[in-house]
């Protein structure tokens, strides 16, 4: 918005200077011959004015663009950097949590054989002692049928 104002700003001026010359020029009291003398004249600094003001404009127009490029660059390089950091971030994560996943799981069948195990030895051990419980009933039975 606020080039646009400047530029209006210029137009203005400039339009403004050359009708202020024409009006005097056609106001003052003069010949002819001297009258488009110095309408030529006017007409020729305008000319100059003119080009004067758009090389202004040219250059700071392309100096807005070098800051422009400039400023775009610097940003998309940090947000390529944080964005590569993110990235790296992430991968360490998903390393870590998939080598601690692998323990778990590795923790976790060892378990499983652990218990399995006991279950066995306790199975073992139920069994031995309803083995031992039984025959001991029979020599009772044997003895009581005995007597």
């Amino acid at each position: 918005m606020g080039d646009m104002n400047t530029k209006d700003f210029l137009i203005g001026t400039l339009i403004g200077g050359i009708v202020g010359a024409t009006t005097a020029l056609f106001l003052a009291p003069k010949s002819g011959k001297e009258l488009r003398s110095d309408i030529s004249e006017q007409a020729h600094l305008a000319k100059e004015k003119t080009a004067q003001i758009t090389n202004d404009v040219y250059e700071k127009g392309n100096e807005w663009v070098d800051i422009a490029k400039e400023k775009s660059t610097s940003i998309a390089k940090n947000v390529s950097e944080q964005s590569q950091q993110v990235v790296d971030k992430v991968k360490d994560l998903s390393t870590s949590a998939k080598q601690e996943a692998e323990d778990q799981m590795i923790e976790a069948k060892s378990l499983a054989k652990d218990l399995k195990e006991d279950a066995k030895e306790a199975g073992k051990n139920i069994a031995e002692t309803v083995k031992n419980e039984v025959d001991d009933a029979e020599k009772k039975a044997k003895a009581a049928a005995k007597k």
